[in-house]
C-alpha cells in the first residue's frame, strides 16, 4: 500500500523533471497542486508518453493508497487539476480520456459534487 510519505518520492522518481520546492516536499498536498501545473505544461506540450504516464501513476495512488492517499490523488490532484488548468484557458476535461477508470470514477464525482447533483465527493462511489 501506499502511504503518504511515499507520494512526493513516486511522483519525482516517476517524473525526474517534476522538482518540488524543496520546503514544501512534507506537504503532500501542496506538492500535488504543483504537480496538476506540471501537468498543464505537459498537456500544452502535447507530451501524450508523460500524460499517459501521469494517468498510471494517479490509478495507482486511488488504487494502491492508503485513505490519506487515495483522498489525496482526488481532492489534491484531480481538484487541483479542475480548478487551475481553467486559469491558463484550458479545459480541465481534455484530460479525462487519459484517466483510467477508478481516477475516472473519482472525476467525475467531482463534477457531480461541483454540479450539486451529490452532497460530498465519493457519495456516489461504493
Amino acid at each position: 500500500m501506499i502511504t503518504k510519505d511515499q507520494i512526493v518520492n513516486m511522483l519525482m522518481s516517476t517524473f525526474p523533471t517534476f522538482m518540488p520546492n524543496e520546503e514544501n516536499r512534507d506537504l503532500p498536498y501542496v506538492v500535488l497542486e504543483d504537480f496538476a501545473c506540471f501537468l498543464l505544461e505537459t498537456f500544452q506540450r502535447k507530451d501524450e508518453s508523460l500524460l499517459k504516464k501521469a494517468a498510471v501513476l494517479i490509478e495507482r495512488l486511488h488504487l494502491e493508497g492508503y485513505g490519506y492517499v487515495k483522498e489525496a490523488a482526488t481532492i489534491g490532484l484531480l481538484e487541483g487539476i479542475q480548478n487551475s488548468w481553467p486559469d491558463s484557458g484550458v479545459d480541465p476535461e481534455k484530460l479525462m480520456p487519459y484517466l483510467l477508470s477508478e481516477s475516472r470514477r473519482w472525476w467525475n464525482s467531482l463534477n457531480r459534487f461541483w454540479n450539486k447533483e451529490i452532497p460530498y465527493v465519493g457519495a456516489d462511489i461504493k
